[in-house]
């Protein structure tokens, strides 16, 4: 840090002779003055750009020679030597006609053209962006070479690349001007909802793949990085209105109106000072999730067959508080040992599961969709050489996320605010991200606690069962029964809408998960900060022979959920995790410039963890136009601040964290958990031996002696008929009691190792050539192995009764089936699996230009497990979440006559199984969590108005279809129209 210091004293001590430079820029075919086009000098930061009539001033504090570089999306840059003061600079412009020729930084932290990268990297420019066929740029990343997406919401989507996707994806990295876009509570980017403005966006470069070597921790599937307009070279104001309809057949009101407002207003006051101010406010009802299905699985129910008429343990994909279900017989067994059933009836009541009855999403979650994005920048020159820039970005909504629950998050909001210095070969930064989670709940919770509220379950399941009784004792059949046995127990049921029931998810949604002695509670409260500094410098002054470039970091997560949700310390206090790295990385052009070999190394250390190496090779080889390359990346993922310290009571499983002190304080070490799988085999050997002759005949005698030794000790009359009634009463205690013991063999603890960072090791081949300057071709083929691969696993340990969770029950462990003295616990942690996971595949995209400015495109992808049999033989779920393939085809022209252009894609990708914490276990055990193939159709015409400097642009996306979803228990997404008008005043 301190040779930064020094480098910007030096830089700003530094005084230069003034020359100045002045001219007019046009285009060389049409011979139109171009406006916004930028002007720069090589190899420092001053610059400029030209006016409303294509002129331009520029005073650089250098004396000549020194070279020029004007540069424009859309044309060709050309680089002009200075040898003195010009005042007549005539610069003509060429149309770029020839594919390829984007520079990126991404894929190396230098500039670099796209055709030469050494790794794959995909790109999107302004004009890429204005052009998308889809409503934003971001659901336009879907039409990117490898891409999927996961649709929570309208405003909530997560990308990824080359498997294992996710709704809030932890393995891939999202920054925006260099800062990382993760809700630091979190650790991964909510969309774009603290995102950029279209208006302010400059470009989007895409890489897929492991990229941990020189952009650290948890970019192990992929980064995408997004950089602004810079005021000095966007200047004026640009203002954008869209508004259209959003349909979709199932939704509550199936057709609605959305609308986004985004303005920008950038301006230099000279060569020394700039800022911009950005605002985006969008508003729509938002996409619903109306997946009826039933995923309980139980008494003999399918998913596609199973409904509330048919399973009285109904648990509907997107119905809430159904998921609480218990067995009759179970509850009828409890209620005759209370002497509110006698004991005849449990003759009658059969072994079949029962849910409470539930509410849809659409009466629980809010979604009224909002977003408001602020930005706002100061840029300082304070010479040729150094520039300073003071950014903040602020983002508040409402929205709809999937985890393990649908999270709404109302009101949810985050701020980040930047301080940097920056050369053309260094820069030097510090930004804070400030998390809130405003107003956000857990749906699936709070229709729990809603059940709660207005009926316990300890009252509605035996309501529920003694109804049950009666209903059979007057003649009904089973089905009847059961229908007669929810009315009674559902009387006083608060129904979606009325009073009762909003003020019930207002006291339930006004409590912090898990609640307290009031009641149930469902907020979701997080107001975790992250702060970050780092640098980078370029050595290529300094050191000839080779191009090295050197960095670090240094970042804090300053954890703060109010303890309700992360683990406090000793002192009552949540914690902070520290983290550091550095990287230096080195290029050399070799064989005649032919081949150039890149490679580096990065060394990161969380607190909690040992230290990673994170080393990359790459080369590309070149021939004319023809880029051959292979490289070998790593890349590593931190445990999330929540695998890390999350402890959570929630109604299904404490959820804990994965570091030593979880283990500690729950006592897993002396008192060991189970697996649910072997937990399961124990509970069926009980069951079974339930009914054993053996066993019952084992418990008569048991209850004999003790009922015996009762009346020896004159609790019980000395008179044949109580002492019958008396061991009938204690048998169906003790056969449980017998029956456990017996199968205690079966039970196998659960053997805890050390937490660690999840690895990849990645190996690629990939090509990009151009063919008579009108077919580009990219491909690659790349081979993953992770390693340590951090999963969740759910372990349920005994209980004692005298001390709670401290030690285990001293009777027998009947608890681990949840009977007995004691209860049990039961735990949800996140564990390293011990497989070695192994995935490959490849991609191939081809871009051809036609004549008269027509261009026909596409891409295909394949992605797959190579190891999965292997898997399966242990029962792990990778959660790949992948289609093997998807494809893209694409044809546009940017100008099929005067002012007039249009675009459209089609996209298409198979079905797949998905596998998360929200699909039922039984569902997703069984494979049967299957997300069909879709394909959709976006088209847009754009019209460009050049007298009042606009784009008039209508389109459609998902065109001709019912809908589709992207994961499991996600909403359906339908069709959007949309007509927009953007004003640029700085428009070609």
């Amino acid at each position: 840090m301190a040779s930064f210091v020094i480098l910007v004293s030096l830089s700003i001590g530094t005084v230069f002779a003034q020359t100045t430079i002045s001219g007019n820029v046009t285009d060389a075919e049409s011979g139109e003055t171009l406006v916004g086009v930028n002007i720069i000098v090589k190899g420092k930061v001053i610059g400029t750009i030209t006016d409303l009539d294509g002129n331009f001033n520029l005073n650089v504090n250098q004396e000549p020679p020194f070279t020029l570089i004007f540069s424009m999306v859309g044309y060709t840059s050309q680089e002009i030597e200075i040898s003195g003061g010009v005042s007549n600079l005539d610069v003509k412009l060429q149309e770029s006609t020839v594919l390829g020729q984007e520079v990126v930084i991404s894929a190396s932290r230098v500039e670099e053209s796209v055709m030469k990268s050494p790794v794959s990297v995909e790109k999107m420019d302004i004009i890429a962006i204005r052009e998308v066929p889809q409503a934003s740029f971001y659901d336009a990343l879907n039409n990117l070479k490898g891409v999927e997406m996961s649709t929570q919401s309208l405003t909530f989507k997560s990308f990824n690349t080359r498997g294992f996707n996710a709704n809030g994806n932890v393995r891939t990295v999202q920054m925006i001007d260099g800062m990382d876009n993760q809700a630091p509570g979190l650790n991964f980017s909510v969309g774009n909802i603290l995102g950029i403005s279209e208006l302010d966006l400059e470009s989007v470069e895409l890489l897929p793949g492991a990229s941990s070597a020189l952009y650290g921790p948890n970019a192990i599937n992929g980064i995408l990085l997004m950089t602004s307009k810079n005021p000095f070279q966007y200047q004026g104001l640009s203002a954008n209105v869209k508004t259209g309809i959003m349909n979709q057949g199932e939704r509550s009101t199936a057709t609605t109106g959305f609308y986004d407002f985004s303005a920008r207003y950038a301006k230099a006051f000279n060569d020394k000072v700039a800022f911009k101010v950005n605002l985006q406010y969008l508003r729509a009802d938002d996409w619903q999730a109306n997946d009826f299905r039933d995923q309980s699985l139980l008494n003999g129910s399918t998913i596609e067959g199973g409904t509330r008429e048919n399973n009285p343990a109904y648990n509907g994909v997107n119905i809430y508080g159904d998921e609480t279900n218990v067995n009759m017989f179970s509850v009828a067994q409890s209620m005759v040992g209370a002497g509110v059933l006698p004991a005849a009836a449990l003759g009658i009541i059969p072994q079949t599961y029962v849910s409470r009855t539930g509410y849809m999403e659409r009466d629980l979650a809010d979604y009224g969709t909002k977003s408001l994005k602020l930005n706002a920048a100061l840029h300082w020159r304070l010479n040729d050489r150094v520039e300073a820039v003071l950014q903040g970005n602020y983002g508040y909504g409402t929205t709809v996320y999937t985890g393990a629950d649908r999270y709404s998050i109302r009101n949810f909001n985050m701020g980040q605010y930047k301080a940097e210095l920056k050369g053309a070969n260094w820069y030097v930064r510090a930004y804070t991200t400030q998390e809130r989670s405003g107003d956000a709940f857990a749906v699936g919770t709070a229709a729990q606690g809603i059940n709660e509220a207005w009926k316990a379950s300890t009252q509605w399941f035996p309501e529920y069962v003694g109804a049950y009784a009666q209903a059979i004792l007057g003649g009904m059949t089973s089905d009847a029964a059961h229908g007669a046995a929810r009315a009674y127990a559902d009387q006083g049921r608060y129904l979606p809408g009325s009073t009762e029931f909003k003020n019930a998810l207002k006291d339930v949604t006004s409590r912090p998960i898990p609640g307290n002695a009031s009641g149930v509670g469902a907020q979701f409260v997080d107001k975790t900060n992250l702060y970050h500094f780092e640098g980078s410098y370029n050595l290529a002054d300094q050191i000839k022979f080779a191009e090295f470039v050197v960095g670090a970091n240094y970042r804090i997560y300053q954890l703060n959920s109010e303890k309700t949700l992360f683990a406090t310390d000793e002192n009552g206090n949540e914690f902070n995790i520290k983290e550091y790295g550095g990287y230096v990385q080195g290029s050399k052009m070799l064989f005649n410039d032919r081949f150039k070999l890149t490679a580096s190394v990065r060394y990161d250390k969380n607190e909690n963890f040992q230290g990673q190496w994170s080393p990359r090779v790459s080369g590309v080889y070149s021939v004319g136009d023809h880029n051959f390359r292979a490289s070998y990346q790593t890349g590593f993922r931190i445990p999330t601040t929540q695998d890390q310290y999350i402890d959570l009571l929630t109604p299904q499983a404490r959820l804990i964290g994965g570091l030593p002190i979880f283990r500690d304080r729950y006592n897993l070490n002396s008192n060991p958990g189970y697996t649910l799988t072997n937990v399961t085999q124990y509970g069926a050997g009980v069951a079974a031996d339930v009914n054993n002759p053996a066993i019952i005949q084992a418990a008569i005698q048991q209850a004999t002696q003790l009922v015996m030794q009762q009346v020896a000790a004159g609790q019980i009359p000395n008179d044949p008929d109580a002492i019958q009634a008396a061991v009938a009463t204690l048998v169906p205690q003790v056969v449980p009691f017998l029956a456990a013991q017996n199968n205690l063999a079966t039970l196998q603890p659960y053997e805890l190792s050390e937490f660690k960072p999840e690895r990849v090791k990645s190996f690629e081949v990939g090509y990009k050539g151009l063919f008579a300057n009108r077919l580009l071709v990219d491909a690659y083929a790349y081979f993953n192995r992770f390693e340590n691969f951090i999963g969740g696993q759910v372990l349920i340990q005994d209980g004692n009764p005298d001390t709670g969770s401290t030690g285990p029950n001293p009777i027998t462990g009947l608890n681990l089936i949840g009977v007995g003295p004691g209860g049990r616990n039961v735990f949800s942690m996140p564990v390293n699996r011990t497989e070695v996971i192994k995935s490959w595949g490849w991609a191939v995209g081809m871009d051809y230009k036609l004549p008269k400015n027509y261009s026909i495109g596409g891409n295909v992808s394949f992605n797959t497990l190579s190891n999965l049999d292997e898997l399966a033989e242990t029962g792990f779920q990778p959660s790949f979440n992948t289609p093997e393939y998807r494809y893209v085809l694409n044809f546009a022209n940017r100008e099929v006559w005067k002012n007039f252009g249009f675009s459209m894609a089609y996209r298409w990708q198979g079905e797949f199984v998905w596998q998360s914490s929200f699909v039922s276990p039984a569902v997703s055990s069984s494979q049967m969590s299957v997300m069909p193939a879709f394909g959709t159709f976006d088209a847009q015409v754009s019209y460009k108005l050049k007298s009042i400097k606009s784009i008039l642009k209508v389109g459609g996306s998902n065109l001709f279809s019912d809908g589709y979803r992207q994961a499991w228990g996600n909403p359906t997404v339908g069709t959007m129209y949309f007509v927009s008008l953007t004003f640029d005043e700085f428009l070609n």
